[in-house]
């Protein structure tokens, strides 16, 4: 049985506005900042529920992709992390929460978070040229990146050696941006609101935010 429309459109984007002005907020008070990094792995598992929440009801389709995008980028991290073939020479802190052999359990779930709310925005803007598509979302991803990066080092998300993030690390980020957006794009998903944009939308402005505390 479906929710109604305006309870799977208002409802997670008022979640999802709510959740990362909070979020802004108790990052920029030094009293409550311990908290707030201890709450990330919540938050990370809240913004999954949200969209699931969003796209109206069970889907078969959307457990798939999130099973998919969830083995490649906690696979791509392993390499990354383990080989140094993928983004460089870095390591994780604890604010992701628990991990496996070095990496966070919930990093897939970030980049499935990621991957389908731009393929979600580019679907919404109206580009008819599928590989346009995927080109604009990957590297809207990666000037997401560049805005996370200091923040992410600032508060032990992960840590690059000697402080120093490499080229490499965006090149990364956009193919792998692109191989997952391809797949978003093989999916062919119906129903989709603007919750999935509107959290792309709010990590910009909370990482944008944070830049400056």
């Amino acid at each position: 049985m479906e929710r109604p429309k305006s309870l799977t459109n208002i409802l997670p984007i008022t979640v999802i506005v709510l959740f990362h002005v909070v979020g802004v907020i108790g990052f920029s008070i030094p009293m409550w900042r311990d908290l707030f990094i201890y709450m990330v792995p919540y938050h990370l598992l809240l913004m999954l529920m949200t969209i699931f929440f969003s796209y109206g009801r069970t889907s078969v389709r959307l457990s798939i992709f999130f099973l998919l995008i969830y083995v490649l980028g906690y696979a791509s991290e392993w390499i990354g992390v383990h080989k140094g073939w993928l983004f460089g020479n870095y390591t994780y802190g604890r604010t992701l929460g628990l991990q496996v052999s070095g990496i966070p359990l919930l990093i897939g779930v970030n980049w499935f978070l990621l991957i389908f709310s731009a393929g979600t925005l580019m679907q919404k803007t109206g580009m008819r040229n599928k590989l346009l598509r995927i080109v604009c979302g990957a590297l809207l991803l990666v000037l997401l990146d560049i805005c996370i990066e200091p923040v992410a080092m600032h508060f032990n998300y992960w840590d690059w050696a000697n402080d120093v993030i490499p080229f490499k690390n965006y090149v990364c980020w956009f193919l792998l941006s692109l191989i997952m957006l391809s797949l978003y794009e093989s999916f062919r998903f119906k129903r989709l609101n603007y919750a999935a944009p509107v959290l792309l939308a709010m990590q910009f402005i909370f990482f944008l935010a944070l830049n400056w505390v």
